[in-house]
């Protein structure tokens, strides 16, 4: 095919390579497209914050301590009766403070006749564990032991019998000292009371 001088060359396809050509440019087309859509339908991200609200509870008994009733039969002997006392704590505070347990008592007495003022001990250290239904945090007692119990015919100031560290006894748990009473043998017949008072306070 001629050509005139000056005139840019043309590139002559057959008709079968230019309808090839036509579809590659439609499909590259849809392609752009189809991809621009998809991206478009891409929700952009956004931050949030979520917040949790915990209101502090309080430091308290689960249940009032429990009586303790002690039994020994006179035998000629010395003797020492044994009975456990499960003390159920709830430090629900959520502070980490800690806690202790002070304990004072009146004299056994049985009308006249008395036991001696140093006649309940706690001779170990008390069992521990966290109430059912309770991820608790067990106290770190530091108390030494024996330990006496306070007692005058006016229960005289209260001692600690048993404390937990800071960041320990967090939530609910049961301490359970072993008092152990001693009987001596010239001891008389009787039913002896006594008067428990025992506390729960803050920081050990």
């Amino acid at each position: 095919m001629a050509r005139g001088r000056g005139t840019s060359p043309t590139t002559w396809y057959p008709t079968s390579t230019r309808r090839k050509h036509a579809v590659r440019r439609s499909i590259q087309v849809a392609l752009v497209g189809a991809i621009a859509m998809a991206l478009g339908s891409v929700a952009p991200a956004y931050a949030a914050t979520g917040t949790a609200t915990i209101t502090a509870g309080t430091l308290a008994f689960v249940s009032t301590p429990p009586n303790v009733s002690f039994t020994a039969t006179l035998n000629g002997a010395d003797q020492t009766v044994t009975q456990t006392q499960a003390l159920d704590v709830s430090d629900a505070t959520g502070s980490g403070t800690g806690w202790n347990i002070t304990a004072t008592s009146t004299t056994f007495t049985a009308g006249a006749k008395t036991l001696a003022t140093t006649s309940t001990t706690v001779t170990a250290t008390p069992a521990t564990a966290c109430d059912a239904g309770a991820t608790c945090t067990l106290a770190t007692n530091a108390i030494a032991y024996p330990y006496t119990l306070p007692a005058a015919t006016t229960a005289p100031t209260a001692t600690k019998l048993f404390n937990a560290a800071v960041n320990t006894g967090i939530g609910n748990e049961t301490v359970t000292p072993t008092w152990r009473l001693s009987v001596p043998a010239a001891t008389f017949a009787g039913t002896y009371t006594s008067t428990w008072t025992m506390s729960l306070v803050s920081a050990p």
